[in-house]
């Protein structure tokens, strides 16, 4: 997955959370960069696989942010699916609870019109 988004993993994390982003150089050069649980379980499997989502999906390409953030979490289930690996009731579970985070969050900043995607986690 790193080879083929053509991302590189800035540091492996201790703890079970992420980030993505990118630079872009004076001389366009872009560079896609993130920081990740190395995927040993399925849990660090499916934050690393959402990560590496923001880039696949492109970061910035869906508004609200927490559509994206949803956009991320599907890459990852579906990359898990595709490539059989156990997607347990808890990777499920934090899913749904940074789902549910993520549009709380854009309630109290303003979101007006939540997008029907995310009706579920509202």
């Amino acid at each position: 997955m790193l080879e083929k988004y053509n991302v590189r993993v800035r540091k492996w994390r201790t703890s079970s959370s992420g980030i993505a982003w990118t630079l872009t150089y004076k001389d366009g050069r872009v560079v896609r960069l993130l920081e990740s649980p190395k995927p040993k379980g399925p849990m660090s499997m499916a934050i690393f696989l959402h990560e590496i989502g923001h880039h696949a999906i492109g970061l910035g390409a869906y508004k609200p942010r927490c559509l994206e953030e949803y956009h991320a979490w599907m890459f990852s289930i579906r990359a898990m699916e595709e490539h059989g690996l156990n997607i347990t009731e808890s990777v499920r579970t934090r899913m749904y609870k940074s789902l549910r985070y993520a549009v709380r969050k854009a309630r109290r900043r303003g979101l007006r019109e939540l997008p029907p995607e995310l009706a579920p986690y509202a």
